[in-house]
């Protein structure tokens, strides 16, 4: 496989015969051994990616105090708002403005192990009601999608295609809205990383570059293509392969002035509390396992709840200050 551009999968396959599904199968396969990420044409009507956008440029156009009545410093799940530079990355600035959205649930009686503090309700913009009926339906739909190609991707490396289902029972799923605006102050809109998770769909504003991927030749750029998601797996999808699949760093670059870029990530993973099952490779690919990455400052869990947390309080400090003091070693 070329490392200079993803490979793209096409999802229609799934609903085109037993050859086209296993052919999706190995792409799948092959795509997240070797690089990690790949386009996945998705099949959905052109007018609901571009209702989805629509709604997001009206969010960010909303007055400051709008967004501010919902900022994430008010939310100990770190949910809600967060200003332009309020998130970092590898403890560098990040220059984007975004909000996150969560599973909507009640708050928790029981907060031990902290990680069940991360369950509770979104903040949702009164000014802008519409928003939360558009992306409450974009994440059901991705949901379904999220399910499917982890079926797929069990069945690629040998095992049932149950072999996540309870996993995934009350996924514990996060969808952000991020808006990259120009600027010469500088070029990182998100800084080098992986993901925490298992599986993150990224939808990008049609049209907009800034994407990067690490691959063994070096940074290459994810140009968006019509009517796809870029699609990459986390550290979570490395751990229970014993690394045979690959979580790969990226980044995004900050925009040229006079232009802006919006993107909408979406990560589905398991529950808090859920153990991440391993799954019994082939023979074959069991081989060529690598072995998961290991990173003293980022020691990696099979628990998603302790990952989650561990990356929160990271790229959210004032939140974590606020809200989490004796869990990074503030006052309570």
């Amino acid at each position: 496989m070329s490392h200079d551009a993803l490979p793209v999968l096409d999802l229609a396959d799934l609903h085109a015969g037993p050859e086209a599904v296993e052919r999706f199968r190995e792409q799948l396969r092959v795509a997240t051994h070797e690089v990690g990420f790949f386009h996945l044409r998705h099949g959905i009507d052109r007018a609901v990616v571009d209702e989805l956008f629509a709604t997001a440029r009206a969010f960010f156009a909303l007055p400051e105090e709008d967004k501010r009545a919902i900022e994430m410093t008010n939310s100990a799940q770190f949910r809600g708002w967060t200003r332009l530079g309020g998130e970092l990355t590898q403890g560098q600035v990040d220059y984007r403005e975004q909000i996150d959205i969560g599973p909507e649930r009640p708050l928790r009686d029981d907060v031990d192990p902290p990680y069940l503090r991360l369950d509770g309700p979104n903040q949702w913009p009164a000014a802008l009601p519409q928003l939360r009926t558009v992306i409450e339906a974009w994440t059901d739909r991705l949901g379904v999608l999220g399910r499917d190609l982890m079926a797929q991707w069990a069945l690629s490396l040998g095992a049932p295609a149950d072999h996540f289902t309870s996993t995934f029972d009350d996924a514990s799923t996060l969808l952000k809205i991020v808006r990259y605006p120009g600027t010469e102050q500088t070029s990182q809109g998100v800084g080098d990383h992986k993901d925490p998770g298992f599986l993150t769909l990224l939808l990008i504003e049609p049209g907009k570059s800034g994407l990067q991927v690490q691959t063994d030749g070096g940074w290459i750029d994810v140009p968006p293509t019509d009517d796809c998601f870029v699609v990459n797996i986390g550290e979570l999808m490395e751990a229970v392969t014993d690394g045979y699949l690959r979580a790969t760093s990226h980044r995004v670059t900050a925009p040229a002035v006079g232009s802006e870029r919006l993107s909408i990530p979406f990560f589905f993973n398991p529950a808090l509390d859920a153990e991440a099952p391993v799954v019994p490779l082939r023979p074959e690919y069991a081989e060529r396992a690598r072995g998961v990455t290991q990173d003293a400052a980022n020691v990696i869990s099979t628990r998603y709840g302790d990952n989650l947390l561990k990356a929160r309080l990271r790229a959210h400090p004032d939140v974590a200050a606020r809200h989490h003091a004796d869990l990074v070693g503030g006052a309570g």
